[in-house]
């Protein structure tokens, strides 16, 4: 039968290093052709809200998952289906928002460990909501970190996100008045926001900082400013095909010059060692997130074996029990 498991359930069972673990073998595989990704595709509703799907493959473990949400009136709906390929079975239905918020800190704890410098200590957060939690854990995960600073608009959320993560991670958190004060010197930048301007500019990146830009997934929108990419010297995202879509920090910044993509690397190919990345400490490096099925499929596995170990979830009787 399929086991519903609910967002409670993947919260008590997924940690950030389980998912860490899961991103980084997931990608290798995908290098190598194990695993193949479908890019996000979307239909927008009546009324401005959006069903977004997005699928991959697992040959080599035997899985297949889908993510799929919508996004209307503000509120936010994620689902993971999870098959077994051998049989055709719906394994599970597994309420997946916090599970994609770990998924994508998880994909930016990957980027970090094989593009930041291995000194890096100072770390940069845009953002103070639930992705910009995830991101921050991920970087500590990969990094020994003396102190990290945040940015948001409301100075409230701002307040209690940094005492929060203080609390969380050991490390000071410090809260500034600013997105300018908090990159000015961090070794690692990572943005986690909703706008659609640039909240980055690369007047105050500091040399050899390594950024995370997870942000903005949509081909209008954009988290750092035409110079902040500019001074990458070392472009990575999840997939070229999906950022020539929806990576309007990428599409805006290169004006339709079809010789910037040329340079862009794969994460999964870096992760397996048939792409360069970080060659030196001075270099700048990006890691241009838009999420992939591949991360959702990764960590939905892991999520599902917890869970029958267990004994968490609800047996669904779909299909009146059929073989």
């Amino acid at each position: 039968m399929t086991l519903h498991i609910s967002e409670a359930e993947v919260r008590d069972v997924l940690t950030m290093p389980m998912a860490i673990e899961a991103v980084e073998e997931i990608s290798r595989k995908q290098a190598t052709g194990e695993v193949v990704v479908h890019p996000r595709r979307r239909f927008e509703l009546p009324g401005g809200g959006f069903f977004h799907y997005m699928a991959a493959a697992d040959f080599s473990a035997g899985f297949v998952a889908m993510k799929q949400y919508t996004y209307v009136r503000g509120k936010l709906r994620f689902l993971v289906p999870l098959y077994e390929m051998a049989t055709g079975d719906l394994l599970a239905l597994i309420e997946a928002d916090y599970m994609g918020q770990l998924r994508t800190g998880a994909a930016s704890g990957v980027a970090t460990k094989y593009l930041a410098r291995k000194d890096a200590r100072i770390v940069a957060i845009i953002g103070t909501g639930g992705q910009a939690r995830t991101q921050l854990e991920a970087v500590a995960a990969v990094r020994k970190l003396e102190s990290a600073r945040a940015y948001g608009r409301d100075a409230a959320k701002r307040e209690s996100f940094c005492k929060e993560m203080s609390e969380r991670l050991g490390v000071s958190v410090q809260p500034c008045a600013s997105s300018g004060e908090a990159v000015r010197g961090a070794d690692i930048v990572s943005t986690a926001t909703t706008t659609s301007q640039p909240v980055v500019a690369g007047a105050d990146l500091a040399p050899g900082a390594h950024i995370n830009a997870i942000g903005a997934n949509h081909a209008h929108k954009r988290e750092l400013d035409d110079e902040a990419v500019a001074s990458a010297d070392v472009i990575v995202v999840d997939s070229v095909e999906q950022s020539r879509q929806e990576a309007g920090d990428l599409i805006i910044a290169f004006h339709g010059d079809e010789i910037c993509w040329t340079g862009v690397k794969k994460l999964s190919e870096v992760v397996a060692g048939k792409a360069s990345g970080r060659t030196s400490d001075s270099e700048m490096t990006l890691f241009k997130s838009n999420g992939i099925a591949s991360w959702d499929l990764a960590v939905a596995i892991k999520v599902y074996a917890l869970a029958r170990e267990q004994g968490l979830g609800r047996e669904l009787p779909l299909w009146g029990g059929l073989p």
